[in-house]
């Protein structure tokens, strides 16, 4: 892959290919100890980050986003994920 402006469509503007920035996201929500991000699914459509999957309590939801948005800022940030309360 080669990155740079003659491959602008596969890489983000910062130069890092879709790959890279998924695993950096990936890498973020599993190192952190409060967030269960083990049914969160990440997908780029473009420059957008798609927040895909399970989450079984509302912090865990903005935590992720979060996460995410500093790496690709908020507004390249999409939720998508469901909800999956654990029945009492």
């Amino acid at each position: 892959m080669k990155f740079g402006p003659d491959n602008h469509e596969e890489s983000c503007s910062q130069g890092h290919s879709s790959a890279s920035t998924i695993a950096t996201i990936k890498a973020a929500l599993s190192a952190d100890p409060d967030i269960d991000s083990s049914a969160i699914e990440i997908r780029m459509l473009g420059p957008v980050v798609l927040l895909e999957g399970y989450i079984t309590n509302t912090a865990d939801r903005e935590k992720a986003i979060r996460l995410a948005a500093m790496i690709v800022g908020p507004e390249n940030v999409q939720d998508r994920m469901l909800s999956r309360f654990p029945t009492q």
